[in-house]
């Protein structure tokens, strides 16, 4: 079954908005889980539902990892996998605009999921909020979300926890479309953030190359691979890495791997990826 997409050209009080948040076992999807998600659904100037909850990873997570979210390896010892948990999140976004802060990373991180477990990915579009706060909201020294809870003076719970990131975000979306016309339409608020941001664009499915296959294959395996890169100082020569995992970025999409030759890890965009052996 195809799709329906939703008119974007009706104003902004007319959708249905859930922001959310993932807290994660490290930067990249594929390689890493998320630990914790927290969503708020919006109707209309008011709180329809939200979602909070920890999920255990299928590795326990570093120290510097911890350190970032105060999620602890203790704490989601006994908490359901995500495939006990990734139906109600499809379910819940189903038909909403999503929003989060820095939205490409969660929403690589949440299309991963949707396709490990064979559901489609949403036909609606979404909103970042570090993006729509650059545009609309000024006088800040940086747009991260803190940065901008304490400006906007928005009651932000605990820094670095999915549901209340979640909530933090919304209420920035909220401020950013106050500073827009009465009459502004999501296709409006979509031009606002200067990026179109669709689910589609983060399917890992989608890099079905056997290229990228192999590559995927060797970030569960924990496996080196060679590859050709056709870029960097070692333009065209086989180099041997440890891929770590992918992003699908509105910037480009690239691999995260370690390097053996320089002995770091390093960024390869996947459109200069040659071949994997």
């Amino acid at each position: 079954m195809v799709p329906v997409l939703m008119n974007l050209n009706l104003p902004l009080h007319d959708y249905t908005f859930v922001a959310f948040d993932t807290e994660t076992s490290g930067a990249y999807p594929v390689g890493h889980d998320i630990v914790e998600f927290g969503a708020i659904k919006w109707f209309q100037g008011e709180e329809v539902g939200r979602l909070q909850f920890l999920l255990k990873p299928r590795e326990p997570m570093t120290d510097f990892i911890i350190g970032i979210h105060g999620i602890t390896n203790e704490m989601v010892q006994d908490a359901p996998a995500m495939a006990d948990k990734i139906h109600e999140i499809h379910s819940f976004i189903k038909g909403s605009v999503v929003m989060a802060h820095h939205a490409p990373f969660d929403m690589g991180f949440l299309a991963a999921e949707f396709e490990k477990y064979h559901l489609s990915l949403p036909p609606e579009p979404a909103l970042c909020t570090s993006l729509l706060s650059r545009k609309w909201i000024h006088g800040v020294e940086n747009h991260k979300l803190q940065t901008l809870v304490k400006h906007l003076t928005i009651d932000g719970g605990q820094a670095h926890r999915a549901y209340d990131d979640a909530k933090s975000c919304l209420y920035v979306a909220l401020a950013c479309f106050q500073k827009m016309d009465p009459n502004v339409t999501l296709t409006d608020a979509i031009k606002s953030q200067g990026k179109n941001l669709w689910w589609r664009d983060y399917s890992l499915a989608a890099l079905n190359e056997s290229k990228f296959v192999l590559l995927k294959q060797a970030i569960l395996a924990k496996q080196d691979v060679d590859m050709v890169y056709m870029g960097g100082s070692a333009k065209g020569e086989v180099r041997r890495v440890t891929p770590i995992g992918i992003v699908r970025n509105p910037d480009g999409d690239y691999l995260q791997a370690f390097c053996h030759k320089e002995k770091t890890p390093k960024r390869y965009y996947l459109n200069r990826i040659a071949d994997v052996g």
